[in-house]
């Protein structure tokens, strides 16, 4: 997420345009999250880089948040998914599956329309001058936000698990 506003359209009093501040510097923090399908929760960490390094330290979070259960996890082909320190993880966690989702193909990832919404809710037309307050807010929303996603009944997980309960 960048201070930079993205503009969008929005609403104004008749002769009054509205002002976004613009950052030169291009100043931005980056976050990692997983969205749970089954309960629309939202997993975010802010981190100040995106490398496998911090990867992999995410990848334990997401552990240590679901201790006792297997994760499929759905992946995009980012760079900063694969590394040694994620094959580690992998290697000493054989309860975490990683599935990855074809090259350019966004629209198949929920995860992207988490950081849409996000961007919606919080980062267009803002005015925040600092970038900390504003990240603030984007977690904030991340994290007290449900979202649903239609992910697991396109291929019919839900009607196949009701099944067996």
């Amino acid at each position: 997420m960048y201070l930079q506003a993205t503009t969008q359209k929005v609403w104004a009093r008749q002769g009054q345009t509205p002002t976004v501040r613009v950052d030169a510097n291009r100043t931005k923090t980056n976050f990692y999250g997983t969205l749970n399908l089954q309960t629309g929760e939202e997993l975010v960490l802010r981190a100040e880089r995106l490398n496998s390094a911090t990867t992999a330290f995410y990848l334990n979070c997401v552990l240590e948040t679901y201790p006792d259960v297997p994760i499929l996890y759905f992946w995009d082909r980012a760079p900063w998914h694969r590394g040694a320190a994620i094959d580690r993880v992998l290697q000493e966690n054989p309860r975490l599956e990683i599935i990855w989702y074809p090259v350019a193909t966004p629209e198949l990832n929920p995860q992207e329309h988490v950081w849409k919404a996000a961007r919606r809710a919080v980062s267009h037309n803002h005015t925040q001058a600092q970038i900390d307050p504003l990240a603030d807010q984007f977690e904030n929303y991340l994290s007290r936000t449900r979202f649903t996603s239609s992910f697991l009944d396109s291929y019919g997980y839900n009607t196949i698990r009701a099944m067996f309960i």
